[in-house]
């Protein structure tokens, strides 16, 4: 066994049921580096530790990964998950030794993943045992407005991450319906319009909402106008065009928001996937009156492709075409759940390659989807079932950790908010990078080998330089 590998595995020796070992955040002399590997015990282990010498010239036949720091692009906003209805009534379920374990394992910065962005809902999503609003249906005045559905089980959780999280928390919101009655279809579900005449009360409700929470002590951040936008789901969803999207930010929900005082708060559009994303983006923003109003565009990851990459380069193209705006990658989450396939690496990799490849493209953060679900996969009210990082055993009481929670946190735990992305480029198409400075100047980069060989790759930062090894089906952090 080589003195990386035999490194690695005593290193290993040390990991716990869910973390490893505590991450310096002071200077660096030397280069550490944190390994995942497929088929071995590292998880998020400090498998080596290696010094930099003087940079020498890579001949053609080396796989060699470059990182300029002093070439910056978009700055961090964050990287974290999201409190559900059903994430929330899964942790309501777990006794206290068990929560604080949860949120340790994903708010702790040097023990767990220390999530730093935040998503959840405006009233219902498929994601909760059952469908409601905050208003009695017909009430067009909201007079009945209440959150009180939420007080059970989602902002008692919320409340505990802010505090798991150091005390505050970058926390949006997202709406996946109207009430029935806003609709022409009447339904909640099976997507439908926003009739006109309930325009004004639709954009009301946000601002209804936004209030009821902050005055819980959960201050929101931002809103997305809806959640995907142009599809007709089983569950809650609802219709817009992009010109209707416009026209419904421009005219009402935009003006509504700053009549009301909270013209500070942020607004994503789109919010759904990268393949119409460009169209999107396009009509909304080439509207000044309307995209005045606009912090960033959001998209999901489940756009269909077949073969090759998911559809990174659109994003890159609004990020080209619109430069001052903000992308943010809103949900993702792997489906058709089967708890036979927890362990499956080619999950894990999969959020491995988006993230990369999405953070590469322009994005300024990265969102989850659901942070906790049963070994059932939900509770979902229309059976829509799907994976998350870590799940609970109903049996046992105890979490259960992913792969997948391992690779987010090879993000999550070393870049930080206000990190700037910076020029990180690989010789050969085996490697994917990124590469992000944090404020303190930690320099960190990220490193992925999908392919089934261990790789070995001559890594640069500026005029200076190491060997590093990667095992087969791996991610890498390096930290300088």
């Amino acid at each position: 066994m080589n003195l990386i590998f035999r490194t690695a595995f005593l290193a290993s020796a040390l990991i716990s049921a869910n973390v490893t070992q505590a991450v310096d955040t002071g200077p660096q002399k030397t280069l550490q580096v944190y390994t995942t590997a497929k088929d071995t015990k590292l998880r998020l282990t400090l498998s080596d530790k290696l010094s930099l010498k003087p940079a020498q010239q890579a001949p053609e036949t080396d796989t060699a990964i470059f990182v300029n720091p002093d070439k910056r692009y978009q700055t961090l906003l964050g990287i974290g998950g999201a409190i559900t209805d059903a994430s929330a009534e899964v942790y309501a379920t777990l006794d206290q030794k068990t929560q604080r374990e949860f949120m340790q394992a994903y708010y702790d910065q040097d023990k767990g993943l220390g999530y730093s962005l935040l998503r959840t809902t405006i009233h219902s999503s498929d994601f909760a045992s059952s469908s409601y609003t905050y208003i009695e249906e017909g009430d067009k005045a909201l007079n009945t407005f209440d959150i009180t559905p939420d007080k059970k089980h989602r902002i008692p959780m919320i409340k505990q991450a802010i505090r798991a999280a150091g005390g505050s928390i970058t926390t949006y919101a997202s709406p996946w319906s109207a009430p029935a009655f806003m609709k022409d279809t009447n339904n909640m579900l099976q997507g439908g319009k926003l009739l006109p005449e309930y325009r004004d009360t639709w954009a009301t409700y946000f601002t209804k909402f936004i209030r009821a929470y902050e005055q819980e002590g959960i201050p929101i951040w931002g809103i997305t106008v809806q959640n995907e936008p142009m599809a007709k789901q089983t569950w809650e969803s609802m219709i817009f065009t992009a010109e209707e999207e416009r026209d419904f930010l421009k005219n009402h929900l935009g003006p509504i928001m700053h009549t009301s005082g909270l013209g500070d708060k942020k607004i994503i559009v789109w919010d759904h996937n990268r393949d119409l994303i460009t169209h999107r983006a396009n009509t909304i923003l080439s509207d000044p009156e309307a995209a005045k109003y606009v912090w960033g565009v959001g998209f999901h990851w489940y756009e269909t492709w077949t073969g090759g990459q998911p559809m990174f380069g659109n994003v890159a193209e609004v990020k080209q075409a619109f430069p001052h705006i903000n992308l943010l990658l809103t949900e993702a989450t792997v489906e058709k759940f089967d708890a036979a396939r927890y362990h499956h690496w080619p999950n894990a990799e999969r959020y491995g390659n988006s993230i990369v490849n999405d953070f590469n493209a322009g994005a300024a953060g990265w969102t989850d989807w659901n942070m906790l679900l049963d070994d059932k996969g939900g509770p979902n009210h229309v059976s829509n079932f799907c994976f998350a990082p870590i799940h609970a055993d109903s049996k046992t009481g105890k979490l259960i950790y992913t792969p997948t929670y391992y690779y987010l946190g090879h993000f999550s735990r070393f870049i930080r908010p206000e990190a700037q992305r910076v020029s990180a480029v690989s010789s050969r198409s085996v490697l994917q990078t990124t590469s992000f400075i944090n404020a303190d100047n930690q320099l960190a980069t990220v490193v992925l080998n999908l392919s089934d060989a261990a790789v070995t790759y001559r890594f640069y930062i500026g005029t200076q330089e190491t060997t590093v090894t990667i095992p087969a089906r791996a991610i890498q952090t390096l930290v300088y």
